[in-house]
């Protein structure tokens, strides 16, 4: 068994070192390390941290970093994971940009960026798609697909920040199972009413 520090530095280390395009993208790759690499928690927990986190101020792939940390050493452990996660890109990023800058014109240097998006792409498709499952498993196919749909109108037509739609969502998941509940027993109640 792999010391929880070295397994915290690790993690974080590759997710910083191998994130590319933002906090967003990071994500699947922070889960694949907490939920399946290491198995520090479940899918399920893992999406109730990201939501929490995406209504905090602040860079979403840090936040996480950091809570991993946290929940597995404490306060030395939040820092190693943050300090693991922003280090190396920060080493990176002023060597690449040195390098990027020194080769602005080339085709190769815009091809190699170009070609890295769609990977990116594909990795928050995956993701979403599995959140997508898992939510409809847990709320059923019509809650889960109006859910969507006014997230969606909310987010883009409407531009509401994405605390506020989060926290609307977390706000209706606490009291989601009791309503379904008593709707399924009124629905009842009425049924055996109509059979008398």
């Amino acid at each position: 068994m792999e010391n929880a520090y070295v397994q915290i530095g690790t993690a974080m280390f590759r997710t910083g070192i191998l994130g590319y395009g933002g906090g967003p993208s990071i994500v699947p790759l922070i889960r694949y390390e907490a939920v399946t690499r290491f198995k520090w928690m479940k899918d399920e927990e893992f999406m109730e941290v990201l939501a929490i986190a995406n209504t905090l101020p602040g860079p979403i792939a840090t936040k996480l970093a950091g809570y991993l940390g946290y929940r597995m050493k404490g306060g030395w452990g939040a820092l190693l994971g943050v300090l693991a996660h922003i280090l190396p890109t920060c080493v990176a990023m002023v060597g690449l940009y040195s390098f990027i800058t020194f080769f602005s014109t080339s085709h190769v240097i815009k091809g190699m960026i170009a070609a890295v998006v769609p990977i990116v792409a594909v990795m928050l498709g995956v993701m979403a798609y599995e959140f997508g499952e898992k939510a409809i498993k847990g709320l059923g196919w019509p809650a889960g697909v109006t859910f969507f749909i006014i997230a969606f109108l909310l987010l883009q037509p409407l531009s509401v920040h994405p605390a506020i739609v989060i926290f609307m969502f977390l706000l209706y998941g606490a009291f989601h199972h009791k309503l379904k509940d008593k709707w399924t027993k009124s629905k009842k109640t009425l049924g055996k009413g109509d059979g008398v």
